[in-house]
């Protein structure tokens, strides 16, 4: 099992780390990419795959709530890290227009230069994407024509946007949503074919069930697993495989 986007720098993990990684070994997860969300994070992710560089990888970014008329400067910290190499990704990066929308030409602008970095520096993207679908999909559209590899990141989106995203290239990021009880997303999955699909938890949120509501772990990601098993009706060894596979490929883990 590969998490490909779980916040465990977050401190509600730091405590009893090393086992708390040793409960998602044991558990049967192979690797955890990490994200960061801002330039305070370059730090605390870092401190986080470097307890653990064979099971814990890095990912750099700007979040699109972190983005405020500062966002210009402090991306420019946060590109100068992803120059230096070694993560795998640049990530959590993208649009949100569901909390606050001041600052959406600053949103738009950041990741733009996010998009170009990773075309430049050949790295795929981690895509937040809320309440901002059309805006998204119309900024990515000449990226992926250029060949930019991704994932849209918890994906819970409908089958015409899943198509469209699917048409650019990108990978659908699936997580707890999946077993909650009146999502419809399982009905749009059955258009998506398997080998699109990656794995995710977004640790500490978004818990499936039967720990909805309570801090997530990488872990939790069989019962994602154990659902996808009856959407696409095979085993959940062919879900497992097919997803490591599929994140294993996009993001260069080894």
């Amino acid at each position: 099992m590969t998490d490909t986007h779980a916040h465990i720098d977050d401190e509600q993990y730091q405590d009893g780390f090393m086992q708390f990684l040793a409960e998602q070994r044991a558990a049967g997860v192979k690797a955890i990419v990490v994200p960061g969300i801002n330039q305070d994070s370059l730090s605390s992710v870092a401190a986080v795959c470097k307890k653990a560089p064979d099971f814990c990888f890095p990912a750099y970014g700007l979040h699109p709530e972190e983005v405020k008329q500062d966002g210009l400067q402090q991306l420019q910290v946060i590109e100068a890290e992803i120059r230096k190499g070694g993560c795998v990704a640049i990530g959590e990066i993208g649009l949100d227009y569901y909390w606050d929308k001041t600052y959406i030409k600053e949103q738009q602008e950041v990741l733009l230069r996010q998009l170009d970095l990773a075309l430049e520096l050949n790295l795929p993207v981690l895509l937040h994407n809320r309440d901002a679908t059309e805006d998204m999909l119309q900024l990515l559209k000449p990226y992926s024509a250029r060949g930019l590899r991704g994932v849209m990141h918890c994906f819970t989106g409908s089958m015409e946007t899943a198509e469209r995203v699917l048409d650019m290239g990108l990978y659908l990021g699936i997580g707890g949503v999946l077993t909650f009880k009146n999502t419809r997303l399982p009905e749009t999955l059955k258009t998506v074919p398997l080998e699109r699909i990656v794995l995710e938890t977004d640790s500490p949120y978004m818990a499936p069930v039967p720990y909805r509501g309570k801090r997530n772990e990488p872990r939790f990601i069989r019962y994602v697993i154990e659902r996808l098993a009856q959407v696409y009706g095979v085993s959940e060894g062919e879900i497992e495989a097919a997803t490591d596979r599929n994140a294993r490929s996009l993001l260069n883990l080894k």
